[in-house]
């Protein structure tokens, strides 16, 4: 009995799912409060005012509001924040 399948079989044949990263809500948005912002690997963008972070470092909004964008620190972090309308 033969110890290999029959031919053709490929043994690098599987890929990976895509896991839909990047920006979803970008500057000057108006978003409700939980509304994801970011999904990235690693902290790109760090939190600013009224946005929270999840465990895989998804950025997402506490508050309804627009969002902003800014670079900040003597590290030059990029941040992201949510203005509310008061």
């Amino acid at each position: 009995m033969a110890q290999k399948k029959g031919g053709g079989s490929t043994r690098n044949g599987r890929d990976s799912k895509p896991k839909m990263l990047g920006v979803k809500s970008f500057g000057g948005q108006l978003i409700n409060a939980g509304a994801i912002i970011v999904r990235q690997r690693g902290t790109k963008f760090h939190p600013g005012t009224n946005v929270g972070i999840g465990k895989d470092h998804t950025l997402f909004a506490l508050v309804e509001g627009h969002v902003q964008f800014a670079v900040k620190g003597p590290l030059n972090k990029h941040t992201v924040s949510i203005t509310t309308a008061a």
